[in-house]
């Protein structure tokens, strides 16, 4: 019995040990139905998964990390960076959201990411003065709660704050954009006095949305015919490229030497021609062993850090973007795998651990009524549907792409009737819908059953950890 407990000690410790290094994976909770926080922690641990960003610090999500070691960034979304150019309450941030965790047994916080991409061009310069000042305000309150050498602020920014000239288009020429590189410049300076990280988001798989002229085999690592050259450098693949042009805007601000950071890189699996679950195999099989081979870059040598993007699919995502937005999670709604994939790198490929004892509703559809008799509001009833519920697997190239008129409707119709817990009220579109306890997926599309969301999430803290939480809270609010 001993030896058995030994050798499945060996085998985990192995496991992690070959984790690609520096590796970890976004979380995201824009859905309309959550997976419980210890349900997902559980999720990570099963797969080895040793680091996770958020886009929050939620008190229940927080809770289910401590104590596992699971290394953690933590977020201030954009709309609380105005909120953060007052001193006062960035302190106040930083103690509900940081040092309130900061025991043995608590959080294992690295860094706060302080707004997402917030230089959006689609953001009208919204952000644009505040974000500078809120990186200020929240590292400067790490330093003064003495915890500023071990926890880091950054700016996860979009890699579109870069870029080389239309008529020298190579990495090498890269430089933060004209309208922007003062302010760059400024927090650059700022992130290499505190020993912080440039955070970037990397997503080669845009370069190929909307562009049918870019070459496809270049968002991926597996060749191209014909690779950019850069003085003698040859460049097969656009994230080494986009990863040099930013290199090369450091140096050029006089910061070459920078940490980088890959706040989100990944490959949706539906919402577009190009977003399936082939392409993403084929970009996580190109990925996964590049970073585990610690190889870099041609202009950055050595091991990545990289968080994907992203660990579940979201679907009250805005997708605005595009449909694919709800869909870039390795894991689906329910976190049960999509596809085979090997996080060490080694080509290994399998299907990762799925959530473990997720509750579902009940087998229960909502299907378009063939007895209905008035159909001139059908389009109405399917718009207002999708209005509120995902229906961006009907779209061109997805994988419910294929139904009829009545497979359309009886999708959407399902769609909003999961969102609404089943209701049955939430499945008569004036008489178009019906309920059913037949399950109606057609082929390769899926007509879900939603999960049984929890109202509260089981909190795995010791009786100390509680009691300092509420002391905490007391005291700071």
């Amino acid at each position: 019995m001993e030896r058995t407990w030994i050798l499945k000690l060996v085998l985990l410790v192995a496991f992690i040990g070959y984790f690609v290094e520096g590796l970890g994976v976004n979380w995201g909770t824009q859905a309309t139905h959550k997976l419980p926080p210890d349900t997902v922690v559980q999720l990570l641990k099963s797969n080895g998964i040793q680091k996770v960003k958020l886009f929050d610090a939620d008190e229940s999500t927080m809770s289910a990390l401590a104590g596992t070691g699971i290394e953690v960034m933590v977020a201030i979304p954009n709309n609380q960076l105005a909120d953060m150019n007052d001193y006062d309450r960035a302190k106040q941030w930083v103690r509900k959201n940081v040092t309130r965790y900061n025991f043995k047994g608590g959080v294992n916080i690295k860094y706060v990411a302080v707004g997402n991409e917030p230089f959006l061009k689609s953001y009208n310069n919204s952000f644009l003065n505040i974000t500078f000042p809120a990186l200020q305000n929240i590292q400067n309150a790490l330093n003064e709660a003495n915890v500023g050498d071990a926890i880091k602020a950054t700016v996860p920014l979009n890699a579109d704050v870069y870029e080389s000239p239309t008529n020298n288009p190579v990495p090498s020429a890269g430089r933060f954009r004209a309208d922007m590189n003062d302010l760059m410049t400024q927090i650059v300076k700022f992130l290499n006095q505190n020993g912080a990280p440039f955070t970037v988001n990397i997503y080669p798989f845009l370069s190929l949305y909307g562009n049918d002229d870019f070459p496809f085999d270049y968002a991926f690592f597996d060749g191209v015919s014909n690779p950019i050259d850069d003085n003698g450098i040859q460049y097969t693949n656009v994230f080494d490229a986009n990863f040099d042009t930013l290199v090369s805007a450091l140096t050029a601000a006089g910061f070459g030497q920078l940490p980088i950071l890959v706040g989100e890189v990944g490959w949706p699996t539906e919402g577009d021609k190009n977003a399936n679950a082939g392409n993403a195999l084929r970009f996580y099989n190109g990925l996964l062993p590049r970073l585990a081979a610690n190889k870099g870059t041609p202009r950055r040598s050595g091991s990545i850090e990289v968080y994907l993007f992203g660990l579940i699919d979201e679907d009250a995502k805005s997708i605005a973007p595009g449909n694919f937005e709800r869909h870039w999670g390795i894991f689906r709604y329910d976190g049960q795998p999509k596809f085979a994939i090997d996080f060490t790198g080694q080509g290994q490929n399998k299907l990762p651990v799925g959530a473990q004892n997720v509750k579902y509703l009940a087998p229960t559809w909502c299907t378009f009524n063939p007895d209905a008799k008035d159909l001139s509001r059908l389009a109405d009833n399917i718009n207002y549907a999708c209005t509120y519920a995902d229906c961006t697997a009907l779209g061109y190239g997805s994988s419910c792409n294929s139904l009829d008129a009545n497979g359309n409707a009886s999708y959407a119709f399902n769609m909003y009737f999961q969102v609404q817990n089943q209701d049955s009220r939430a499945c008569n579109f004036q008489g178009l819908a019906k309920i059913t306890t037949q399950n109606i997926s057609q082929g390769n599309c899926n007509f879900i059953i939603q999960i049984a969301s929890s109202s509260s999430s089981c909190l795995r803290f010791s009786l100390a950890a509680f009691i300092f939480l509420t002391l905490s809270t007391i005291l700071f609010f």
